[in-house]
């Protein structure tokens, strides 16, 4: 089943970025009412490159959570199959802290 997940997930990750640009150039807006520097635009500042990065990454990394969730509930929902993981596993990283 989870082969059968993989063309609609791969469809979801288009729509996802699609969406991901429009919704970080309406966050963008809020912030500042010129265009996203780039990091090699050299009439900008170090701050402004870096705000824009991190609103960016946000932006793109919590609408592609937020689609590939729903995808997930609507494939579960018209095929009885979740298609990914049914648990969290445990982080290799905290185990080296404690």
């Amino acid at each position: 089943m989870k082969l059968i997940y993989k063309p609609f997930g791969i469809v979801l990750g288009i729509l996802s970025g699609f969406l991901a640009k429009k919704v970080f150039e309406a966050v963008w807006g809020i912030f500042d009412k010129e265009e996203p520097p780039k990091p090699t635009t050299k009439q900008t500042s170090w701050p402004k490159v870096v705000g824009a990065a991190v609103v960016q990454g946000a932006t793109f990394k919590a609408t592609r959570a937020v689609v590939d969730r729903a995808g997930a509930k609507s494939f579960e929902h018209v095929t009885g199959f979740w298609p990914g993981d049914q648990r969290t596993e445990k982080s290799q990283a905290a185990e080296v802290v404690r």
